[in-house]
């Protein structure tokens, strides 16, 4: 009945059948002469989604997150990932040959420090690795005694006798009727910046800001419509686009044309050099800005400068055209999602339905509404432990039966031309136990903190991400991820430089999109996690002396009713819900069939503080 044509199910190579491949790793290191090697897991632009060809990490080591790193030395290996990863990489990792280690606290500099013998010539790949990168890895490099020595080209590379070819995806034009402004007047915001930075020249070295500055979108990497590219941006001028020409039809060529220079990718090195030579200040951006372009430059005698790139700030602040496109998006996708909840509320109690048939389930729901183009990220289905594994990602060996008395976490999303989606529901199998219901309820109240959360100008995601955390910490409990993250309009799914989180320092603009998703994982047992994506949109108080923000709900799906424990919410908590619940009825009842609307109904049934 149902299938999946965005995302595969495969197990990955892994574990000791890739140690073979370490063992010809620091064979060709030791032809280098070097005696370590970094290897993260990047592409040049530090992109999320990176192509096949890309994927150096999971080749060498069999860890596929999203994010990680290895260090490789003569008698020493690690693979260091971040919290959300650390179950998975003990699975997929020959631990005989690999120590797993943290990404984050202490980080692989101190491992570096520690490991690295007097003498020592530890090699990296500039490409891969931004400046600051660089410089982290040359003080550990310096402390050991040791040497950091940039190669020209990856050893990776050199023993991956079938590694893919770059992806050559077709270039399309965002239309202006979701795009909301001009590649021109985009231009000219962007020249104001380049003003203010006091720099001759701003690179764009992150695919999405090209994307976003030129109204294009791709096909290089899944699930974001991504187009490989470099920009060159110049404070007086036309700009440079540095693209594979094998992407572009005519008419993609003629779009960007009327407002660029258009340039294959290896002329960008030449171009940068010939800018370098008047001894220009080159704005690269220190978050996606490659090493080897701030050499470069400084060799040739011009002057690189690390900046944030601000294409980052004005697309993550959207149009009026962009939120009028998410709220259609979103309206769209709930209806699918309610269509899947009610199919799963009817057919998961027979205990015959996997962790996979709910993936092919919620994609085939997505793909009948006609306008999906991908999902935005591959589907999180976790029943029971697995749904324990934050970045759980179900193959053919690990599916599970959704069985009675599980909860199944379910976390996914599309990619319409009008927005992106991103939405998590935790669903009761059967009847919960008090402690899964008490968990739930302590998630729920975080969210709806989040949700009801009114906050002035200049308020960072750090300040309100405890609110997300404070009825978890009351039971000596908390989450090991960020509460939210910024979102594209059809383009990433995890956009900056906004976020709710510890680390969420860019202060939260009207325009912005964000998710809340607190969660609680419970190891070997089973996972929670609601998530709705958020719109800041203007806090309209009677008397206030600020301008204050506010969240606009985005996402329109139930949440479990049978999860919640109303006796342990407030009123205004209780309030929050009926009166969401009542809003994803009104909008989400048209557009469903009668067997649904039945469903609908009483999944978004007004509850009280009297046992349900």
């Amino acid at each position: 009945m149902f299938e999946a044509q965005f995302q595969t199910f495969e197990e990955p190579e892994g574990g000791v059948a890739l140690t073979a491949r370490l063992s010809a790793f620091r064979e060709e290191l030791l032809r280098r002469q070097l005696t370590g090697f970094v290897i993260p897991r990047a592409d040049s632009q530090q992109n999320e989604y990176v192509p096949p060809s890309d994927e150096r990490l999971a080749w060498l080591t069999g860890f596929t997150g999203s994010a990680g790193l290895a260090a490789v030395l003569t008698g020493k290996a690690a693979v260091f990932v971040d919290g959300r990863y650390t179950i998975q990489a003990a699975k997929q990792v020959d631990t005989t040959a690999w120590t797993i280690e943290s990404l984050i606290e202490p980080p692989l500099e101190t491992w570096l420090t520690a490991n690295l013998s007097a003498g020592d010539r530890l090699g990296f790949d500039p490409w891969l690795h931004t400046s600051a990168a660089a410089e982290r890895l040359a003080k550990a490099c310096e402390k050991a005694g040791a040497e950091l020595v940039a190669v020209n080209s990856n050893p990776v590379d050199s023993i991956w006798n079938d590694r893919p070819a770059p992806p050559l995806g077709a270039v399309k034009v965002h239309p202006a009727q979701f795009a909301g402004e001009s590649e021109s007047d985009k231009l000219a915001r962007i020249r104001k910046e380049i003003a203010k930075l006091n720099i001759d020249a701003l690179v764009l070295s992150d695919s999405h800001a090209v994307a976003w500055t030129f109204n294009i979108r791709g096909a290089d990497v899944a699930h974001t419509p991504l187009p490989l590219s470099y920009a060159l941006v110049p404070k007086d001028g036309r700009p440079t686009i540095f693209i594979d020409h094998r992407k572009l039809s005519n008419s993609a060529r003629d779009h960007l044309e009327k407002n660029a220079t258009v340039e294959e990718p290896d002329a960008l090195m030449p171009k940068l050099a010939e800018l370098a030579r008047t001894k220009a200040a080159i704005g690269l951006d220190s978050a996606t800005a490659a090493d080897a372009l701030s050499r470069m430059i400084a060799a040739e005698g011009g002057k690189p400068v690390r900046v944030t790139d601000p294409v980052a700030m004005l697309k993550a602040v959207k149009n009026a055209a962009e939120m009028t496109g998410t709220r259609a998006a979103h309206k769209r996708d709930g209806a699918a999602l309610v269509r899947f909840l009610a199919w799963i509320d009817k057919e998961a109690p027979r205990g015959k339905l996997t962790e996979i048939d709910a993936v092919e389930a919620l994609e085939t729901f997505r793909r009948e509404t006609g306008v999906l183009k991908d999902v935005s990220f591959p589907t999180i289905s976790g029943t029971g432990p697995n749904g324990a594994i934050v970045h759980y990602r179900v193959t053919r060996k690990s599916n599970r039966r959704i069985a009675p008395g599980d909860l199944l976490l379910i976390d996914s999303g599309a990619q319409y031309e009008d927005g992106t989606t991103d939405v998590t529901r935790t669903i009761a199998i059967g009847e919960p136990t008090d402690e899964m219901r008490d968990r739930f309820t302590r998630v729920l109240r975080g969210h709806i903190a989040i949700s009801r959360a009114v906050f002035p100008d200049g308020v960072t995601g750090a300040q309100i991400d405890a609110f997300a955390r404070q009825f978890l910490w009351h039971a000596g409990i908390d989450f090991d991820h960020g509460t939210g993250h910024g979102v594209g309009s059809y383009l990433s799914v995890h956009e900056g430089p906004a976020r709710i989180s510890k680390l969420g320092t860019t202060p939260l603009k009207r325009g912005m999109i964000l998710s809340n998703e607190p969660g609680y994982y419970k190891t070997d047992a089973f996972g929670i996690r609601i998530e709705n994506l958020e719109l800041v949109v203007e806090a309209r108080i009677e008397g206030a002396e600020k301008q204050m923000n506010a969240f606009e709900t985005l996402t329109l799906a139930p949440i479990d009713r049978r999860l919640i424990d109303a006796n342990r919410i407030s009123k205004q908590e209780l309030r929050w819900l009926n009166d969401y619940h009542a809003r994803v009825r009104q909008e989400i009842r048209p557009l469903v069939d009668e067997a649904t609307k039945v469903w609908l109904d009483a999944a978004t049934e007004p509850m009280t503080h009297e046992r349900q």
